[in-house]
Protein backbone atom coordinates (compact mmCIF):
# COMPACT_ATOMS: atom_id res chain seq x y z
CA UNK A 1 0.00 0.00 0.00
CA UNK A 2 1.50 3.73 -0.91
CA UNK A 3 0.27 7.07 0.70
CA UNK A 4 0.07 9.69 -2.29
CA UNK A 5 0.51 12.83 -1.62
CA UNK A 6 -1.29 15.66 -3.89
CA UNK A 7 -1.55 19.19 -4.07
CA UNK A 8 -5.33 19.89 -4.32
CA UNK A 9 -5.97 21.37 -7.80
CA UNK A 10 -4.02 18.06 -8.78
CA UNK A 11 -6.45 15.61 -6.85
CA UNK A 12 -9.41 17.34 -8.09
CA UNK A 13 -8.49 17.01 -11.68
CA UNK A 14 -7.85 13.41 -10.58
CA UNK A 15 -11.17 13.23 -8.87
CA UNK A 16 -12.74 14.81 -11.60
CA UNK A 17 -10.84 12.47 -14.35
CA UNK A 18 -11.63 8.89 -12.59
CA UNK A 19 -15.70 10.31 -12.44
CA UNK A 20 -15.74 10.58 -16.34
CA UNK A 21 -14.10 7.46 -17.18
CA UNK A 22 -16.05 5.66 -14.13
CA UNK A 23 -12.89 4.23 -12.51
CA UNK A 24 -11.90 4.63 -8.53
CA UNK A 25 -9.23 7.13 -8.12
CA UNK A 26 -7.05 3.75 -7.29
CA UNK A 27 -7.83 2.40 -10.29
CA UNK A 28 -6.85 5.44 -12.49
CA UNK A 29 -3.56 5.59 -10.67
CA UNK A 30 -2.76 2.35 -11.42
CA UNK A 31 -3.16 2.03 -14.88
CA UNK A 32 -1.13 5.54 -14.97
CA UNK A 33 1.20 3.96 -13.41
CA UNK A 34 1.23 1.47 -15.47
CA UNK A 35 1.46 3.00 -18.88
CA UNK A 36 4.34 5.94 -17.71
CA UNK A 37 6.11 3.15 -16.78
CA UNK A 38 5.75 1.04 -20.17
CA UNK A 39 6.68 4.20 -21.82
CA UNK A 40 9.91 4.26 -20.29
CA UNK A 41 12.82 3.17 -21.83
CA UNK A 42 14.11 -0.16 -21.00
CA UNK A 43 18.42 -0.21 -21.37
CA UNK A 44 19.54 -3.18 -23.74
CA UNK A 45 21.60 -5.59 -22.36
CA UNK A 46 24.28 -3.76 -23.90
CA UNK A 47 23.90 -0.43 -22.07
CA UNK A 48 23.51 -2.20 -18.96
CA UNK A 49 27.02 -3.42 -19.01
CA UNK A 50 28.74 -0.98 -21.54
CA UNK A 51 31.22 0.28 -18.55
CA UNK A 52 32.21 -3.31 -18.14
CA UNK A 53 32.56 -4.21 -21.86
CA UNK A 54 36.54 -4.39 -22.87
CA UNK A 55 37.52 -3.22 -20.01
CA UNK A 56 40.48 -5.79 -19.65
CA UNK A 57 41.33 -5.77 -23.09
CA UNK A 58 43.54 -8.01 -24.51
CA UNK A 59 45.60 -4.93 -26.68
CA UNK A 60 45.16 -7.69 -29.88
CA UNK A 61 42.68 -6.37 -32.55
CA UNK A 62 40.44 -8.44 -34.95
CA UNK A 63 40.43 -11.03 -31.92
CA UNK A 64 37.45 -13.32 -32.98
CA UNK A 65 38.39 -13.11 -36.75
CA UNK A 66 41.93 -14.29 -36.43
CA UNK A 67 41.04 -16.64 -33.55
CA UNK A 68 42.09 -19.55 -35.95
CA UNK A 69 45.33 -18.32 -37.09
CA UNK A 70 46.37 -16.81 -33.17
CA UNK A 71 45.71 -20.37 -32.27
CA UNK A 72 47.83 -21.97 -34.37
CA UNK A 73 50.73 -19.56 -33.82
CA UNK A 74 50.05 -19.91 -29.74
CA UNK A 75 50.28 -24.28 -30.41
CA UNK A 76 53.38 -23.95 -32.25
CA UNK A 77 55.24 -21.25 -29.94
CA UNK A 78 55.18 -23.74 -27.07
CA UNK A 79 55.93 -26.83 -29.40
CA UNK A 80 59.51 -24.66 -30.22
Amino acid sequence: MITLRLDPELEQKLNRTAANLGLTRSELIRKSIKEYIGKLKQPSAWETGEDLFGKYSSGIGKLSQNRKELLKDKIMAKRR
